[in-house]
C-alpha cells in the first residue's frame, strides 16, 4: 500500500506544474476581530486542525477548511481516510464551485488508515505547487506527527489543514484549533439564506481564542442577525458533571 501511496504523489508532482511566486504567510479572512485574534490572519506554512462538533456536521467543517484552501489560488490536495469517506463522503463539485475552488483544481487521494493520511499529508506538502493539504481522519494523530507535518508545511509555505469529526486534546504542534460547525442561515423570499459557521477558536499560539457566527457570501463576513449560539460541549464540562449526577 505505501508503494501505490508513493506512486500517486509522484503522479501528483508530475502533474502539476510550478507554481508562481510564494504567496503571503498570512491569510486574512478581512474581519478586523478575527483577523486581529490570529495576529493578522491565518498562518500558512503552518498546521492547523479543524473539528466539527459531531459526525452530523462534519459538511460544515469541510466546507470551512476547503473555503480556507481555494483562497490559496492554487492546487488543493484533499487526502480521507477510507472510513472517514464512508461516513462523509468526499467534496461535491457544484459545492466546490460555490466555494470558490474549481474542481478541477482539487486533487483527490484515499487512504486506509489515518496513519496513511498523515504520510500522505506530509509527502504532499513538500510539493511546492500545491497551495494547501487537506486530511481528514478518525483516528489520533501524535504530537511527532503534527511536527512532521508543521516542519512540511513550513518549507514550503503551504497551508496544511486536519479535518476531524470530534476534537481532540491530543497534544499537538498545531498553531491554530477550531471547531466548526452549522449555524441556522437568515430567512430568504427564496428559501434559506447564505450558507452560515458557528466558529470557535479554541487554541491559537499567535493570539487569543475567539467565536464568531460566519456567513459564505463568495467570502467570510459576519453575520450580524444571528441568535446566540452556545460554546462547543466539550467547553462546557460543569454541565456534563451536572447531568451525569
Amino acid at each position: 500500500m505505501e508503494k501505490l501511496i508513493q506512486s500517486e504523489i509522484m503522479s501528483l508532482r508530475q502533474a502539476i506544474r510550478a507554481a508562481g511566486p510564494p504567496a503571503s504567510n498570512l491569510l486574512a479572512f478581512g474581519i478586523a476581530a478575527m483577523d486581529a485574534a490570529l495576529g493578522g490572519g491565518l498562518a500558512c506554512g503552518a498546521l492547523h486542525e479543524i473539528a466539527a462538533p459531531r459526525e452530523s456536521e462534519m459538511a460544515a467543517a469541510a466546507g470551512f477548511a476547503l473555503a480556507l484552501a481555494a483562497e490559496r489560488r492554487k492546487p488543493v490536495l484533499w487526502v480521507a481516510e477510507d472510513l472517514a469517506l464512508a461516513e462523509s463522503g468526499a467534496p461535491h463539485g457544484p459545492g466546490l464551485d460555490a466555494l470558490g475552488l474549481p474542481p478541477e483544481k482539487l486533487l483527490t487521494v484515499a487512504a486506509p488508515k489515518t496513519r496513511d493520511v498523515l504520510w500522505v499529508m506530509e509527502e504532499a506538502l513538500r510539493c511546492p505547487a500545491l497551495g494547501a493539504v487537506i486530511g481528514e481522519i478518525r483516528g489520533s494523530a501524535d504530537l511527532v506527527a503534527s511536527r512532521r507535518l508543521s516542519l512540511a508545511a513550513g518549507n514550503t509555505g503551504a497551508l496544511a489543514l486536519l479535518l476531524r469529526a470530534a476534537a481532540s486534546d491530543e497534544a499537538s504542534a498545531a498553531t491554530t484549533r477550531w471547531i466548526v460547525g452549522a449555524a441556522p442561515a437568515a430567512p430568504s423570499p427564496y428559501g434559506p439564506g447564505a450558507p452560515r459557521f458557528a466558529v470557535h477558536l479554541i487554541r491559537n499560539r499567535r493570539g487569543h481564542p475567539g467565536s464568531w457566527i460566519m456567513e459564505w457570501k463568495n467570502g467570510f463576513v459576519l453575520a450580524t442577525d444571528h441568535e446566540p449560539v452556545a460554546a462547543p460541549a466539550l467547553d462546557r464540562p460543569h454541565r456534563a458533571e451536572k447531568s451525569a449526577a
